[in-house]
């Protein structure tokens, strides 16, 4: 289990000698993994603990929110990744107008060295922070030489001759390519959430569905996608076609995520339930009447099948 610590305020720190990586760590992709590693390689060699320190809310949200990105996991995804990333303590700062305005060597001497009591400190290449973003990986290694923590600087993941960011994670979603998304995050994209009633109907056509209501923000573009679903926090994934869109073929209306669990029979109202997207097998359409849908819902259900042909990833409750 992880630990997950508020720092509302500063505070006596609380762990054995700390390594603490800095950063939103929103999907936690291979280049925060790169970055979780090695605080995770250091708290070893010192006897010490790992701890990710991440902001809530997005920072972007305080300084500029009507740029601010939409977020590709919750707190509660984030923390259950991290755990399996052999992190232990998960320290999250409330992003305010004071902590926006600090300036490096305040946020340093505060967060860092009095509420976390860091013995390390590690950070990505392109790291900035404090007021204005005026603090890089210099100004940290001058602190750290003067409030007696060191600095480690880890070099970004490139994948496909590109740094791994979380804004390349939400294009790819965006265009509905789920296996680039994954090859970012190190894992399928994954959304959950809680199955409330939907309108039955795909009940009555011989293909009952779980209705989502999703807590992320960050969803695939509209279309089918073979996933692994996680019903009822359930450790076991089970192959499901998921369909993000309108329904056009019944009249349309507001986006919705409707999954078809393949090998699964029972209910599921109030549960809460986790979708993983392996690919997307085609695009929304309207159809030209209910047999065209259900024909078609059954070729998406044999394309699902072999595209999810192998074992389920790692069950996203493991370490909540």
């Amino acid at each position: 289990m992880m630990e997950v610590v508020r720092l509302e305020a500063a505070s006596a720190p609380r762990w054995p000698r700390p390594s603490v990586a800095v950063g939103n760590f929103d999907g936690v992709h291979r280049g925060h993994q790169a970055l979780v590693g090695s605080a995770v390689t250091a708290a070893a060699a010192s006897g010490g603990t790992a701890v990710v320190l991440t902001f809530d809310p997005h920072p972007a949200r305080v300084i500029a929110p009507e740029a601010a990105p939409s977020a590709l996991m919750t707190l509660g995804q984030k923390s259950a990744t991290l755990v399996r990333l052999g992190v232990p303590v998960m320290a999250v700062l409330p992003f305010t107008p004071d902590v926006a305005g600090a300036s490096p060597e305040d946020f340093a001497a505060r967060v860092l060295h009095r509420a976390l009591g860091a013995d390390t400190v590690v950070v990505g290449t392109n790291f900035r922070f404090g007021r204005g973003r005026a603090g890089d990986v210099g100004t940290l290694r001058r602190q750290g030489e003067s409030l007696g923590f060191r600095v480690v600087e880890v070099a970004p993941v490139v994948v496909d001759g590109e740094r791994v960011s979380s804004s390349r994670i939400r294009e790819a979603l965006a265009r509905g390519d789920a296996g680039a998304a994954a090859a970012l995050l190190g894992r399928p994209h994954c959304i959950e959430g809680r199955v409330v009633p939907g309108d039955g109907r795909g009940r009555t056509i011989g293909v009952p569905t779980a209705n989502l209501e999703p807590a992320n923000e960050t969803l695939p573009a509209l279309g089918v996608y073979a996933a692994w679903c996680w019903p009822g926090r359930a450790r076991a994934g089970t192959p499901a076609v998921v369909n993000i869109g309108r329904r056009p073929t019944f009249g349309g209306g507001a986006v919705s995520v409707e999954a078809h669990l393949l090998d699964f029979a029972g209910h599921l109202y109030g549960e809460a339930m986790s979708l993983s997207f392996v690919s997307r097998l085609r695009e929304e359409r309207m159809f030209p009447g209910v047999d065209a849908l259900v024909a078609q819902i059954h070729e998406d259900i044999r394309a699902a099948r072999h595209a999810l042909a192998g074992a389920p990833p790692a069950s996203p409750w493991d370490g909540l």
